[in-house]
């Protein structure tokens, strides 16, 4: 049995969150025409089954962890999603960048590079990442874990760790 346009664009649905456009490449070969896509997509937006907010939430709760707000807006981007939903979820995301690099660099790392070489594997690692370079100078010196986290880093002069922004 033939699944209908709005059939397939559900099942995509029902896996996880989509964008528009994901679900116009996906779609495409199956359909007649652009149009046909187009009005079935028009419809799952209308009856709220399509969102371009719940898109944006999903990618960021399935990538936030693992990827800077650099590299998440560059994705975001690439989807096409109306700039406003882009910019509300990278803002949120840049208040919580330093504790989600700290975290990954601890991961992945555990300690403050001992030699310049070693430090700028991960100062590298973290900026492919999409990490802002302030955050990733003060996570690579030892900056940013979190008062429970029961480790104990060599953070330096703490007089420039609390500048107050964001």
């Amino acid at each position: 049995m033939k699944l209908s346009l709005k059939g397939r664009a559900l099942k995509y649905l029902a896996a996880r969150e989509h964008s528009r456009l994901e679900l116009q490449r996906k779609l495409a070969p199956h359909a007649e025409s652009a149009e046909q896509v187009d009005a079935a997509l028009d419809e799952l937006e209308a009856r709220g089954f399509l969102s371009a907010e719940r898109f944006a939430e999903s990618m960021v709760h399935r990538k936030a962890a693992r990827f800077g707000a650099a590299r998440i807006q560059a994705e975001l981007t690439q989807h096409r999603l109306p700039s406003d939903i882009a910019q509300a979820v990278v803002r949120s995301l840049r208040d919580t960048e330093l504790a989600r690099a700290h975290a990954l660099w601890v991961r992945r790392y555990g300690e403050v590079a001992q030699v310049p070489q070693e430090r700028a594997k991960q100062m590298r690692f973290l900026t492919a990442r999409g990490f802002s370079s302030d955050v990733v100078r003060r996570v690579t010196r030892g900056e940013g874990g979190c008062e429970g986290d029961g480790e104990e880093l060599d953070t330096g002069p703490d007089d420039a760790s609390s500048d107050g922004s964001l």
